[in-house]
């Protein structure tokens, strides 16, 4: 039987943030003001760091304009956090929820929020304390377990698409070698957009690298050197995390965050490495190479939003209060998706320990046999998500 439960809710944002997170935050704070259950709605200043401060904005009695303006602005509006809590923090965590009432926690972020979200809700049974602790799915990574898609992906992968349609109109009219890397530290959804760029067989890239397939230099090399052959250039798409058959990365600064991922594409190192190994190719030939590292860029670029992405993000925010003010129960939201064509998704709730920590990965029918490119399945799954793309003038 479900069971109501009256007192404040506090939501968090954590990890990288997105074009759309604002849009869960959002679906969450307007759905929460229709539940007389909630007594109070608090907002936790950069995530669960914030919270073991008591450092909270009041979210409820922000006017609904203010929260539309935000809903539509990229990047964390509570601002954001990299901390992976231990016990011990989660312990401090629960005393500030017990202190204020807390009766409802939703932390919008990824496998690593979710975690920290099922930490919690053990905490509280174990403590036979009256709570719901329900997860936020959000990452432009697209790798969290269960779920279809991840909120921020879509819009990302807009990002990415646009900007490899224009790069490669660019590499057209003067042609080169251009390697550009994309965001993906075990998983190459994101880098895996890129295709989208390509409307005419001659289009870029030509080449697509993903973390899910060892990262072999000779074959890059071999690779780069047929497309030139047959293109009279080359625009390379490859994920910050590709590594050798020893799983090391290709390149990195060797140093680690919080939750002891080792520093990927920051510096531009990789692609300088690359642009190293794609001059080695042709020795004694003068050839043009430049490569850009899209970086932080692709996260929380404004105007190139994807309206399902918005959708979606509002609708996780919105199913996730409902469920917990109805049912009382712990989970993470996931989106089903119903049909391609047209379009249509649904949102349900999976148990915490379903997304907590572990991640996914493409699937191996949407990487071609040569592990360089792309199949048509991967292009049926992410189109719709991302939307319709502007037409290339050609004369």
């Amino acid at each position: 039987m479900a069971k109501q439960l009256i007192g404040k809710m506090v939501i968090g944002q954590s990890g990288g943030p997105t074009a759309v997170i604002n849009q869960s935050l959002v679906g969450a704070i307007l759905a929460a003001r229709k539940h007389a259950c909630i007594t109070g709605i608090l907002g936790a200043h950069h995530g669960i760091a914030g919270i073991m401060k008591e450092d909270f904005i009041d979210l409820t009695t922000q006017s609904v304009e203010q929260l539309e303006l935000v809903a539509a602005t990229p990047a964390a509006a509570l601002g954001s956090v990299r901390l992976k809590p231990g016990r011990a923090e989660c312990e401090k965590v629960f005393e500030v929820f017990k202190k204020h009432d807390v009766r409802y926690f939703f932390y919008v972020g990824g496998n690593d929020s979710a975690e920290t979200a099922h930490i919690i809700a053990e905490m509280a049974k174990e403590a036979n304390y009256d709570f719901c602790t329900v997860h936020i799915p959000k990452t432009i990574d697209n790798d969290l377990k269960v779920t279809d898609h991840c909120p921020g992906f879509a819009s990302a992968a807009r990002f990415v698409a646009l900007a490899f349609m224009g790069d490669d109109r660019d590499n057209n009219a003067l042609p080169g070698i251009k390697v550009n890397v994309v965001m993906g530290r075990s998983a190459g959804f994101l880098t895996a957009a890129a295709a989208l760029a390509r409307q005419s067989e001659t289009d870029g890239p030509h080449l697509i690298y993903l973390p899910e397939r060892v990262f072999n230099v000779a074959s890059f090399q071999q690779d780069v050197r047929d497309a030139v052959a047959k293109y009279g250039r080359c625009v390379i798409a490859v994920s910050e995390g590709i590594t050798d058959k020893d799983g090391n990365p290709i390149s990195t600064s060797g140093e680690r965050d919080s939750h002891g991922n080792i520093q990927l594409s920051g510096s531009g190192a990789l692609g300088d490495t690359l642009a190293a190994l794609v001059k080695a190719a042709f020795p004694g030939e003068k050839v043009r190479v430049r490569a850009d590292t899209f970086g932080y860029l692709q996260r929380s670029f404004p105007t190139i939003i994807s309206p399902i992405d918005a959708k979606e993000a509002r609708q996780v925010g919105d199913f996730a209060v409902n469920h917990a003010a109805t049912t009382g129960a712990p989970g993470s939201v996931s989106i089903r998706r119903l049909s391609s064509v047209p379009y249509q998704s649904e949102c349900f709730i999976t148990p915490l320990s379903s997304v907590a920590r572990e991640a996914t990965e493409m699937k191996d029918e949407y990487i071609n046999a040569a592990g360089n490119d792309v199949t048509q399945a991967w292009l049926d799954y992410v189109a719709p998500l991302v939307g319709e793309l502007p037409k290339i003038g050609r004369l």
